[in-house]
């Protein structure tokens, strides 16, 4: 179905005979909430079309999500219950809500289904077992459906029971929000307009070592930001002061350099920093005047000379890849780079460029800016593109391919 992973022979939704049965529907409605109500419905929003295509075939829709990270017990604060009216007021038409995702009070919601009516089920992660893949809790999920949708592309990078066990039990295929985001995923890795630009972003280098050597493989310039930034620049023996370490990565993030170096890609890493004694909102931020932090200070940020450069490779660029915050972008006093980043990409796309970004943080910065409509793709599952990026299979991908 897409060159991300030419192997895979994948159906997609319009491919499937849904018409009048049980479409059981995995989505990712891990959405953010605060006293009990829905703050950001952007994940809802993006399975309309799936849903709206199962309910005008007359489909019974059974859909299954989690949320948090209960640790396999049911936690209050972790219901999905006030997912299912924000989804009857997107719908438009009532979403009936089961207190289980297996068991009989789940069946019981299932079997009273009528053609073209939708019901949710409770947070699938209130049971261990799904994250076990539990081959018996898989079954009873299934047991749900006649046919089996695919359409939480923010969790098929995991093998759980939902996204992977319940295929061994129903055919099934991808819905339209997984279709969108690897045709667009598709674009980049294998068709990108060049220049293409990476920037990457967030704490830690050990969690995308491996996507950083994939990407010089593949892009024309790449930009470092971020508290990973700190490692690579102690591998170049320059000052991070205090600054976030992973001194046991050094060696491998200097061979990053060295590969884009030999690979005459245009590697760039902060020039400047804002940076502070201490990590908290009040604190007093200052910017370096060179690369190097001072010893008693901690970076926080790229400073106004970086923000620079990095807009210049912005502009230059026709498609853009972007993953991971610039600095503590939790912090407002922090979240300038960020931002900046947001702004030059939108500025980018409105020229012709080809946009992605993906990650939390970074569809944050773009949503909190205004720009999410100025950006050609918001991927709504970072660690999924990332992977597909490394060329990794996702578990959920391959289990649907069987």
């Amino acid at each position: 179905m897409t060159a991300v992973n030419p192997a895979l022979k994948l159906k997609r939704l319009q491919d499937l005979d849904v018409k009048g049965r049980r479409v059981l529907a995995r989505v990712d409605y891990n959405v953010p909430m605060k006293d009990g109500k829905v703050t950001d419905d952007t994940r809802i929003r993006e399975t309309l079309k799936t849903l709206e295509y199962l309910l005008a075939q007359n489909a019974k829709v059974v859909l299954i999500a989690h949320l948090g990270r209960p640790k396999g017990k049911s936690e209050p604060k972790y219901s999905l219950a006030p997912v299912a009216p924000a989804l009857a007021k997107l719908l438009k038409k009532p979403v009936t809500f089961a207190p289980d995702c297996v068991g009989p009070e789940a069946d019981k919601v299932v079997a009273a289904l009528q053609p073209g009516s939708v019901a949710l089920l409770e947070n699938l992660r209130f049971h261990a077992e799904e994250e076990k893949n539990d081959p018996a809790f898989a079954a009873a999920l299934a047991r749900h459906g006649d046919v089996f949708v695919q359409d939480a592309f923010g969790a098929i990078h995991r093998a759980h029971a939902s996204t992977a066990g319940v295929c061994k039990h129903l055919p099934g295929g991808i819905g339209f929000l997984v279709q969108k985001e690897l045709e667009f995923l598709d674009r980049v890795i294998n068709n990108p307009t060049r220049p293409f630009l990476a920037i990457i972003g967030g704490a830690k280098v050990s969690d995308k070592l491996g996507v950083l050597d994939k990407l010089l493989d593949k892009v024309d310039g790449l930009l470092v930001g971020g508290g990973m930034a700190y490692t690579f620049l102690k591998g170049q023996n320059v000052s991070i002061g205090k600054s976030l370490l992973e001194a046991d990565q050094a060696d491998a993030a200097q061979a990053i350099v060295q590969k884009a170096y030999a690979k005459k890609i245009g590697f760039l890493l902060p020039a400047d920093h804002l940076v502070v004694a201490e990590i908290k909102p009040d604190a007093k931020p200052v910017v370096t005047q060179s690369m190097a932090v001072p010893q008693d200070m901690i970076g926080v940020d790229i400073g106004p000379h970086t923000i620079e450069l990095f807009t210049e490779e912005i502009k230059k660029s026709k498609t853009i890849f972007w993953n991971g915050p610039m600095g503590i972008f939790e912090t407002d006093a922090f979240a300038g780079g960020t931002t900046a980043i947001a702004k030059a990409i939108a500025a980018a796309t409105k020229k012709g460029a080809v946009s992605i970004v993906g990650g939390g943080d970074s569809l944050a910065a773009v949503g909190k800016a205004g720009l999410k409509d100025q950006i050609s793709h918001c991927s709504t599952g970072g660690g999924a593109s990332l992977e597909l990026l490394e060329g990794k299979v996702l578990p959920g991908l391959a289990a649907l391919a069987g």
